[in-house]
């Protein structure tokens, strides 16, 4: 399994309590792919910017399309820029790949009116490793989930995360949700302003 994928699992385990943004969840899963990229030896980190390594093929069909999609030319690409092309709708892509590979079942609600269903992680070996890497508090994977609001804030802060060019990415993930949040908020301001002048107030 893969940090994105493992991310995924986390996420869909506990969206029933506190579901993470899309938006939010797709730019936390870019910044695994770079993750899983460094560890992979398939880029390294120039500063903030991304330079592919030699191409590779990846055992995650996901993680080689990421790799596929790099900018192979310098001055190459910022983790940001990576965070905000890459993330566009990767939530979806995510799940929509987890639903082709048998990962995600229809549970049947029959208590309510006319029945209805919806999507729930299937008990495979993949699972039980993410919960297991979960439950373990890997540092990747539990500062990707607290930046996302996955993470109860009784547990405390998340392990340190000892690579630097870890440490980098996942600095870029924070600012990124930080920006994104900021923007969700002006949007809101707006529309709560152009509402009061509809109304006359």
């Amino acid at each position: 399994m893969t940090t994105p994928r493992d991310l995924l699992i986390v996420a869909m385990d506990m969206a029933s309590s506190r579901p993470p943004e899309r938006g939010d969840l797709s730019l936390a899963l870019a910044g695994a792919e770079v993750i899983d990229l460094l560890n992979a030896q398939a880029v390294r980190l120039d500063g903030d910017h991304i330079v592919p390594g030699d191409r590779r093929a990846l055992d995650d069909r996901l993680l080689d399309e990421a790799a596929s999609s790099l900018l192979r030319q310098a001055p190459y690409e910022s983790v940001d820029d990576w965070l905000w092309r890459r993330g566009r709708g990767l939530s979806a892509a995510y799940v929509a790949a987890f639903e082709a590979e048998g990962q995600l079942t229809r549970q049947r609600r029959r208590w309510m009116l006319f029945g209805t269903s919806r999507m729930v992680l299937a008990d495979t070996p993949a699972r039980r490793l993410a919960v297991d890497r979960w439950t373990s508090d890997e540092p990747i994977l539990a500062t990707l989930a607290a930046a996302v609001g996955l993470r109860d804030e009784r547990a405390g802060d998340p392990p340190a995360v000892a690579d630097d060019a870890v440490a980098t990415v996942l600095a870029a993930v924070h600012d990124a949700l930080r920006e994104l949040e900021a923007e969700r908020q002006r949007r809101a301001l707006d529309e709560a302003a152009f509402n009061n002048i509809w109304r006359g107030e």
